[in-house]
């Protein structure tokens, strides 16, 4: 084989593999999520924006988390700033790190099946708003949640289930009778039932909220499109 046969040979085999690196340089790279975006240096609306538009970006299938930077683990290990406290289902679907494609530190995050809370989950909220000065608070339900379906379809329910159930009657109670789905009517009444409540509960939480310190806000999460919608804070 002569030198320029076997040049001929390396060039092609490798030529593929050149191509490729030539796709991945061209193929755009999204830019890093703002590194000044914590508690104390934005506000409520800030904060807000900045997790729809996250939701943007994991609804369209182009999120950018640094969910997994060793750097960004490093800079958390010994304090946290969240800019949001996410209050939602317990629902395998509905990661909100991923829904609102947030990295670590990012979110306060307390979750229990449709949302149900007790002492200890109304303390977890007012760490974060006292002693972390998180701005925001968004209560999140969620399409098809399975223990709003449960308390629509009411009958008895095995073990602590049951307490899940009766916690979320007055919900389904209230928006019995609506057009439309009962359990995504359920489940819509049960955020405002929950943003009232917390938007009311003292000493903390509503002296923040008086103050213009804190926002406290409803949404809802769509499975099928990956999108959350903000809910208005009385009926349509």
């Amino acid at each position: 084989m002569s030198f320029n046969h076997h040049a001929a040979v390396v060039l092609l085999a490798l030529a593929p593999l050149s191509i490729g690196a030539l796709g991945l340089a061209a193929r755009p790279q999204a830019a890093p999520p703002p590194q000044n975006a914590h508690a104390g240096s934005i506000s409520a609306d800030e904060a807000l924006k900045l997790l729809m538009e996250g939701n943007e970006r994991f609804a369209s299938g182009h999120p950018r988390s640094r969910a997994g930077d060793v750097a960004r683990r490093g800079e958390l290990a010994q304090s946290q700033s969240p800019y949001a406290v996410i209050v939602c289902c317990s629902d395998s679907r509905v990661g909100p790190e991923l829904v609102f494609d947030s990295g670590l530190g990012d979110l306060f995050v307390i979750r229990t099946a449709g949302e149900v809370f007790a002492d200890p989950g109304y303390g977890s909220i007012e760490y974060a708003v006292d002693h972390l000065h998180t701005p925001l608070v968004v209560v999140v339900g969620h399409e098809r949640c399975g223990a709003i379906s449960a308390a629509v379809a009411g009958g008895d329910a095995p073990g602590h289930i049951a307490s899940i159930v009766k916690a979320l009657q007055p919900a389904v109670q209230a928006s019995k009778g609506e057009k439309g789905d009962a359990i995504d009517n359920a489940v819509k009444e049960n955020v405002r039932e929950l943003v009232s409540r917390l938007q009311t509960t003292g000493p903390i939480l509503s002296e923040h909220v008086h103050d213009g310190k804190l926002k406290i806000v409803g949404a809802y999460y769509d499975l099928d499109t990956g999108k959350v919608e903000m809910l208005p804070a009385q009926k349509n």
